[in-house]
């Protein structure tokens, strides 16, 4: 019979996974962890068919005091690398992180500019009286948005702008690639087509990054016909968008399926660096829905895959060496990633390069970092002793 795991990091974080979707005894069991400590903030990521409902009970019963936020996954990483059907928490001690948490509903419909009033708002409110102790913190936001919403652009530009300058990362919540209905809990209330944003000050050293496999090829898909409400891409160099990729990949169009599109993403060049632009499947109709907006104009690139394990090693090395050794990372990990890594039969040496490094966190529907909204990333957050 599987085992609840748990760990316990140098900058005071707890960590549990839980090996079933049983929210009330995940939440118990992690309670009883932590039982001699004082969690500043509890972070829940949980296997979608968990009833976030009786998730959303368990925590404020057991965790009454405890700025929190929960959300559904397409897979979980725990204090022992990847896992499915789990429940993993992490708990960052209330001495060494302060944390407000502020929801964003109905995003469907909400405007840009709301959201980033709503969120100067907030932010000044939280600047108006720092708690003792932290006034001279640094800082850094989290994310995390409806993975079915459509909106990360919209949302986390929107924050970014709003946080000026402050580091923001995060994941988009999924339903284990079923597409279906994802969810969040903030505040014991379980939301859906909602973002949340946890604004948290830090007595440790901490350092936001992002890491991808891929580099640019000298092939170029130019999108010259979209759907841009619906990410859907109707044509690639005037041709039918899934007819065009799956020739760059060498496959006809009717044999595309999601490890064609995660082992071959495509990217975009931004500002002189190039970000992941993942697609999420091919359609009936010859076009290619992605994770990410898309519009007529845009200039996508074929990418060449570098080795995902050792690539990820050298990303994880790099930034901890950095912070002097830290062995706790925050991690959001795209479940295309994940695919990726069971495609190649490298699944197992990646969970172990996670486990190696302290990351702790979940399978996404799409990445934050800065003002950007990424696909097939690694974001993460490494956390490292007190400043």
């Amino acid at each position: 019979m599987a085992r609840a795991i748990a760990r316990t990091y140098s900058c005071g974080a707890r960590c549990s996974a839980w090996p079933d979707i049983d929210g009330e005894q995940a939440i118990a069991f992690h309670a009883q962890y932590c039982a001699d400590a004082r969690p500043g903030l509890l972070l829940v990521f949980a296997a979608a068919a968990t009833d976030p409902h009786a998730l959303a009970d368990a925590i404020l019963r057991n965790f009454p005091d405890t700025p929190h936020i929960a959300c559904s996954t397409a897979g979980e990483i725990g204090p022992d690398g990847y896992t499915d059907g789990s429940i993993v928490c992490i708990a960052l001690p209330a001495d060494g992180f302060n944390v407000a948490t502020l929801a964003i509903e109905n995003l469907s419909s909400v405007e840009f500019a709301d959201i980033a009033q709503r969120v100067e708002r907030f932010r000044r409110d939280e600047a108006a009286a720092p708690p003792a102790g932290f006034e001279t913190c640094d800082a850094f936001a989290l994310t995390f948005i409806d993975g079915l919403s459509r909106r990360e652009e919209v949302f986390v530009s929107a924050i970014h702008r709003a946080l000026d300058g402050l580091p923001v990362l995060g994941g988009s919540t999924g339903d284990d690639l079923d597409f279906q209905r994802t969810w969040c809990v903030s505040e014991g209330r379980v939301l859906t087509d909602a973002g949340v944003l946890a604004l948290v000050r830090s007595k440790h050293q901490f350092s936001a990054f992002r890491h991808d496999n891929f580099e640019p090829t000298d092939v170029r898909l130019v999108v010259t016909d979209c759907d841009q409400d619906e990410r859907r891409v109707i044509e690639l160099n005037a041709a039918p968008a899934a007819r065009e990729y799956a020739a760059c990949i060498g496959v006809d169009a009717s044999a595309l399926d999601s490890m064609s599109f995660a082992s071959h993403p495509v990217v975009v060049k931004v500002g002189g660096e190039y970000y992941c632009r993942s697609i999420g499947q091919a359609n009936d109709d010859g076009s290619l829905t992605f994770f990410c907006a898309m519009d007529t104009g845009v200039v996508l690139t074929m990418s060449r895959s570098l080795h995902l394990v050792d690539s990820a090693r050298d990303a994880f090395r790099s930034v901890v060496g950095g912070l002097g050794g830290a062995d706790f990372v925050l991690g959001f990990d795209c479940a295309l990633r994940r695919l990726d890594a069971e495609n190649r039969q490298m699944k197992r040496e990646l969970s172990d390069v996670y486990r190696e490094f302290g990351v702790v966190g979940f399978n996404t529907y799409g990445e934050q970092y800065g003002a950007m909204h990424l696909n097939q990333t690694f974001t993460g957050l490494a956390i490292g002793g007190r400043t």
